[in-house]
């Protein structure tokens, strides 16, 4: 039986939750980072996102130089815990409708999982149909 840990990705990025919303935002302006996990001492403490610094920082004219990522990140609307077998981790997914979750082990983030790399990995993990007798 597959689990979360064999079908995530390690180390996902992650900005301590003393770093400034300036940080957050030259991660979140490259195209292939959608969202940032605050941590604290390893611990998750939130997500930050496009929309998050928008809302938080532009649009109430807070200085993004001295706002740290702590004050506005938001919890995450789900986690997954590592240990989780793959098949009840995608349901999950799909029932929330979720395109990537974070994985923890006991509050820490040790990864995250993303809907597509699960699909992919289910996929792989099928045995191929029967061979048609001839």
């Amino acid at each position: 039986m597959s689990r979360v840990r064999e079908a995530m990705v390690p180390e996902p990025r992650t900005l301590d939750a003393s770093a400034s919303a300036v940080e957050a935002g030259e991660l979140l302006a490259r195209p292939e980072v959608h969202a940032v996990f605050v941590c604290d001492d390893g611990r998750l403490k939130g997500v930050l996102t496009r929309k998050t610094l928008v809302r938080e920082v532009v649009a109430t004219g807070r200085d993004p130089a001295s706002t740290a990522v702590g004050e506005i990140a938001e919890e995450p609307y789900y986690t997954i815990d590592s240990d989780m077998d793959l098949e009840a981790a995608f349901h999950f997914l799909e029932e929330h409708d979720a395109e990537r979750v974070p994985v923890v082990e006991d509050g820490r983030l040790v990864g995250m999982l993303s809907r597509e790399l699960l699909q992919r990995r289910l996929a792989e993990d099928e045995p191929p149909p029967p061979l048609e007798a001839a």
